[in-house]
């Protein structure tokens, strides 16, 4: 049995731990392989997750910045148009003072016409009423002429 047991760990030790010892090396190279990979692989996502992150950073400020430019866009936007209204209700303004200035004078002249018009007719009527005799015209011919001389001189 000694003998039996002998023979066995001989072409054990010369060929079978060989091809053991053999193969849990190169399962233990494997797994270092595959642990190396891994921790490679966690590098990698490390960065790919940084870079993610700045990615998204960067899109958060960029939106933001654009947010900001839209606002100040609206704002100038609301300002140009508030000036611009107001430009335009000046204009109306002065052209509706301008055409009422003119309107008045005009109503202005009538009114003067219809009371030099007025002032004719009743001073007709009080040289009428007042010369009816051809002495009274004839006094009257003669203060005017007297009126005249005095004056030019």
């Amino acid at each position: 049995m000694l003998i039996s047991f002998g023979i066995v760990v001989f072409v054990l030790a010369k060929f079978g731990f060989p091809i053991i010892l053999k193969m849990v090396e190169e399962r233990t190279n494997f797994i270092e392989e595959s642990l190396l990979k891994a921790e490679k692989a966690r590098t990698e996502l490390d960065s790919v997750k940084a870079e993610a992150e700045l990615i998204l950073e960067k899109a958060r400020n960029e939106h933001q910045q654009i947010m900001n430019e839209a606002s100040q866009l609206r704002e100038a936007l609301i300002q140009e148009a508030k000036t611009k209204a107001i430009g335009e209700a000046d204009k109306i303004i002065e052209n509706a003072r301008l055409q009422i200035q003119s309107e008045k004078e005009v109503a202005i002249r009538d009114i003067r016409k219809q009371v030099a018009g007025l002032s004719v007719d009743i001073a007709e009527k009080v040289l009428r009423n007042k010369l009816d005799k051809k002495e009274e015209q004839l006094g009257m011919i003669q203060r005017l002429i007297d009126e005249m001389n005095i004056s030019k001189s």
